[in-house]
């Protein structure tokens, strides 16, 4: 990762910088294509006035393969934990930061958006925001990961040996390689998870998501999906660990910091967005599940 001095921040009423958003370094990108390639170290940053321990979003892909671990990185405001032989996806708009604590030791991958034809972004699922950032590959999948990883990066610093237009189209082709790699990997950790789901859970989740913003009753989702009350509560907390309550809140939670973090909307819209008319009362929410208030959650991240 490298320096990169340009001004990101999410635009905003009043002319308020909001988090910062970085865009991809193309300028520092080698012979000026649209990916980068290459170790993990110190000092790594977009930016040099903005250290990556302040959370930021990215308008940009980013995969990085740890060497080393554990390392632990924020997501979404989602905290993972990856290990040596880990690879973490983070996909353009997301909101994440680095920890200043932990060594982050292997290969990152950056991606330009645009910089693969549609038909290969859409087989490769370049945008499921559904999925997991954190992927765990099991020792050959590894191995086939790290070996396509090390011929595009062969390739991406190889120059001199091909016009640029038959270096950047090598390029995309040795990329495709990998994200077909990475993105059956993906989905094949989805499909893992779904199997030990109880399907009730799934289509509870799949509602939530669907409805979370209009819709935080645990009867009226159980009443929409035919099932009583009881059968919801079991079905949630064996998947999960929680209750349905407890599972619509915590979706309710995660858009409220992404409208606090990525947009200078006021607390009563970000409110009334989530399913809060009354400001009050989503503020009083919000405190109840995060320990800060709407404002103070902001203004921590600014």
């Amino acid at each position: 990762m490298n320096d990169r001095t340009a001004q990101g921040g999410a635009g905003g009423e009043g002319g308020r910088e909001g988090i910062r958003t970085f865009p991809f370094p193309a300028d520092l990108s080698l012979s000026g294509v649209g990916m980068q390639v290459g170790a993990m170290g110190a000092g790594r940053t977009w930016h040099a006035d903005a250290p990556l321990e302040r959370v930021h979003r990215i308008d940009f892909h980013v995969v990085m393969l740890f060497h080393e671990g554990p390392v632990r990185h924020m997501v979404d405001f989602a905290e993972y934990e990856a290990r040596a032989g880990d690879l973490l996806w983070i996909r353009p708009g997301q909101v994440h930061r680095f920890s200043s604590a932990d060594p982050y030791r292997g290969t990152v991958l950056t991606m330009q958006p645009g910089f693969l034809p549609r038909a290969t972004v859409e087989a490769t699922g370049l945008y499921r925001y559904d999925l997991p950032p954190l992927l765990r590959p099991d020792a050959g999948r590894l191995a086939a990961l790290e070996h396509a990883l090390t011929q595009l990066e062969r390739e991406y610093v190889d120059t001199t040996t091909l016009p640029l237009s038959l270096h950047t189209a090598v390029l995309r082709h040795s990329l495709t390689a990998f994200l077909l790699r990475l993105a059956h990997l993906a989905a094949s950790s989805a499909d893992a998870a779904h199997e030990h789901t109880d399907t009730t859970f799934t289509r509870f989740r799949d509602a939530v998501e669907k409805d979370f913003a209009v819709n935080h009753s645990v009867s009226a989702y159980a009443d929409a999906l035919g099932y009583s009350r009881r059968t919801l509560v079991r079905a949630v907390r064996a998947a999960t660990g929680e209750t349905p309550k407890g599972f619509i809140d915590k979706r309710v939670v995660l858009e409220a910091k992404r409208l606090l973090a990525h947009t200078d909307m006021p607390i009563g819209r970000i409110g009334a967005a989530v399913g809060f008319p009354d400001p009050a009362n989503f503020s009083k929410f919000f405190h109840q599940h995060t320990g800060a208030t709407p404002v103070g959650f902001r203004t921590e991240l600014r």
